[in-house]
């Protein structure tokens, strides 16, 4: 084989083996959120509502509140909009 050969299969061995590596820290990592999740739900907290509140987190604050206007929007055309109160 040429040299070109083998520098092209150690290339690809060690792009695997990184992205094992990878998959790896990834399962670690998850297991390891959802413990904290688990966590949380002993401690009386409803880990939907919280889930749900990383993912606004991770959400621009304009596409949230965007995002927020259409839902009260769609709701108010349901009539399912909660009444605060506004007249």
């Amino acid at each position: 084989m040429s040299a070109d050969t083998n520098f092209a299969k150690d290339q690809l061995r060690q792009i695997v083996e990184r992205i094992e590596r990878l998959e790896e820290e990834k399962q670690a990592i998850a297991a390891d959120i959802k413990e904290v999740y688990a966590e949380a739900k002993a401690l009386g907290f409803d880990t939907k509502v919280l889930r749900k509140v990383i993912t606004l987190r991770k959400k621009d604050p304009q596409e949230r509140e965007e995002e927020e206007m259409m839902l009260h929007t769609y709701l108010s055309a349901l009539g399912m909009a909660p009444d605060f109160g506004e007249e």
